[in-house]
Order: structure tokens, then C-alpha cells, then sequence
């Protein structure tokens, strides 16, 4: 077992000054993946500063309607909150569709947006994986690959991200309130998210001394009719093979607003603007759904053990939306 240190921060400003300090210290939450990390020697952080005395866990609604969500808010009191379960109830849905109770219990909002992948070959130390050592080859690839992405891939990494919460976060424009010394950024969460290219080490944008303290859900009226749909090998505490974040309205015969992300298919949580594109002012028949997942997934680069994944995507996105527009 390696030694590190331990700090509990009292208050933001403490924190941001111990990481700014000690460049290998890292930020304890929940600690549902960082520690699990560190049993595996995956991660060696020199330092754990503890977060959990911040003052980041209140669910606050905002003037214009939309919502402030604290960092250190669980995960479990986000999907039972009464203003997301009505105004964003994907996002609930999204949340109680992952992991177990303990750990939805224990498990924090920004702990969730920097949770890590899954990969088995990223958690074995006797593995090639560029995400753990930059540059060391990736066993994935030509290995075996059913759960791993098909969007979104490069040479060096086809690792899937994990998250279902921040499909739903993609899908609903979530904005990322981030804290370091040097001040606060605001960050859209669609742009958070890094694809692996040439350095699947860095999954973020965030920077190492950088501290997420709240994430923002702007007001939208198309949210409060939207649905999340995970499909896994079984029915509980099982990862996405395929999940759908979707929102959608019609107006006067047209699809006038849609929000659509993907999850369990990609190396980051997917926004399906192609889909949404294909869906804008069509008719909301089965054809033009099915004629916008099959634009989404064009771009599928596939194994033969996932490339199942692909039709199953599309008839999940074609099934969330006909069902939401049934219901409407």
C-alpha cells in the first residue's frame, strides 16, 4: 500500500489552496470511483483533500426558472429532488438507472461528471492502456470489445465512458461551475467531455488545480416531458450497452424542440446533433425516426463483437421517442 496524506478542507478557499500546493493531491467526495481507483493502483494521488465539509450541497432554483445543482449534492437527493423529477425528470430517471441505492447514496454530482471509464484493461495493471500509461499501446483494441464504444473513437482508445447522469446533463444543455485560485469558469457540459484522440489520458477539460462546484440546468419547458432509457445485460447495477436521453415537442404537425444523447456507445456522453438536425421541423412519424438515429450512428466506426450496438441504439432512440410523442 503506498502512503498519501490526508487534509479536510473547511471551506472552498482552503481547498483550491491545498491543490494548488501539492500537484498530486486529488479531491475526495463520495470517493465511489477514486477509491476504487486506488485499490487497483490505477490512481496514487499524494494527497486526498476532503471536500465533504464544503458548503456545495444545496439544489437551489434559479430566477429564470432554471436550477442550481452544488457539487456535493448526492446523487441520490438530485433524483428525488420535486424540481427535477418535474422540470427534468430524464435526468432522474437517468440517476436511479445507475449503480445501486449505497452507492447513489454516497456518490456526489461532480464526482459523477469525473467518474472514469469501466474498461477492464484500464484496471489491469498487466494490460497495454494509453488512459492509464500515455503511450503504452491500448489491449482493447483487437481484444475484446462488446461493452466498448462505437462513436467518438480514435487509434488509441475505445474505452466507453461510464456515466449516466451526465447523459442526461448533455442532453439538457448542463453548464459546469468550476473554482481555482486564479477564479471561476463556467464550462458547457458539452464541451466538458474530451474525445480520446491522441491523448485519451485527458477525458476533461478541467484543469488539475480546478475544483467543480456547482452545475447549472438552464430553464427548458421541453424537459418536463422527457424520458431516459437504459438497456443493460441485466436489470439492475449493470452499465449501459445502450442508453437514450430524449425530449421532445411538436408543434403544428413538426417537430418545433428535441434534445437527444446517447450513452453505453460512446467515449464520452454523447449529444446526437446530427439527430437532432435530421428531427427539426419533420413530421414525428417512425420513418423520421428512424431516419435520424441511422444519420447518428452513420459515423459508427465497429468490432465484431460491438457491432450490435449500432442497430441497438437505433431502435432504442426510435422506441424513446415514439413512446414520448404517444404520450404527448
Amino acid at each position: 500500500m503506498r502512503d498519501f496524506g490526508y487534509l479536510r478542507a473547511p471551506d472552498v478557499e482552503t481547498a483550491l489552496r491545498a491543490i494548488t500546493a501539492e500537484p498530486e493531491a486529488r479531491f475526495l467526495g463520495g470517493g465511489t470511483n477514486l477509491v476504487d481507483l486506488m485499490r487497483a493502483g490505477v490512481e496514487n494521488p499524494g494527497t486526498l483533500i476532503d471536500i465533504t465539509a464544503l458548503p456545495l450541497t444545496e439544489i437551489e432554483e434559479l430566477p429564470d426558472g432554471g436550477v442550481r445543482v452544488g457539487a456535493l449534492v448526492r446523487n441520490s437527493h438530485l433524483a428525488a429532488h420535486p424540481l427535477i423529477r418535474t422540470r427534468y425528470p430524464m435526468l432522474s430517471q437517468a440517476i436511479l438507472s445507475g449503480a445501486s441505492g449505497q452507492l447513489r447514496t454516497m456518490a456526489t454530482v461532480g464526482g459523477n461528471l469525473l467518474q472514469r471509464t469501466r474498461c477492464a484493461y484500464f484496471y489491469d495493471g498487466a494490460a497495454r492502456c494509453n488512459k492509464r500509461e500515455p503511450g503504452a499501446g491500448c489491449d482493447a483494441i483487437g481484444g475484446l470489445t462488446r461493452e466498448h464504444a462505437v462513436l467518438g473513437v480514435g487509434d488509441a482508445c475505445i474505452a466507453v465512458h461510464p456515466s449516466d447522469m451526465a447523459v442526461a446533463l448533455v442532453a439538457l444543455d448542463a453548464v459546469v461551475e468550476a473554482r481555482s485560485t486564479r477564479g471561476t469558469r463556467r464550462i458547457p457540459l458539452t464541451d466538458f467531455h474530451l474525445a480520446p484522440g491522441a491523448t485519451p489520458h485527458l477525458e476533461h477539460v478541467l484543469a488539475a488545480d480546478e475544483l467543480i462546484t456547482a452545475v447549472e440546468l438552464p430553464p427548458s419547458p421541453v424537459a418536463a416531458r422527457s424520458r431516459y432509457r437504459k438497456v443493460r445485460d441485466r436489470a439492475s447495477y449493470a452499465f449501459a450497452l445502450v442508453s437514450v436521453a430524449a425530449a421532445i415537442e411538436v408543434r403544428d404537425g413538426a417537430v418545433s424542440r428535441v434534445r437527444l444523447a446517447l450513452g453505453g456507445v460512446a467515449t464520452r456522453p454523447w449529444r446526437a446533433y446530427e439527430a437532432e438536425r435530421s428531427l427539426l421541423g419533420a413530421r414525428p412519424t417512425e420513418a423520421a425516426f428512424r431516419e435520424a438515429a441511422s444519420a447518428e450512428l452513420a459515423s459508427a466506426v465497429v468490432t465484431p463483437e460491438n457491432a450490435f450496438k449500432v442497430t441497438l441504439a437505433e431502435r432504442t432512440i426510435v422506441a424513446v421517442l415514439r413512446d414520448l410523442e404517444e404520450a404527448a
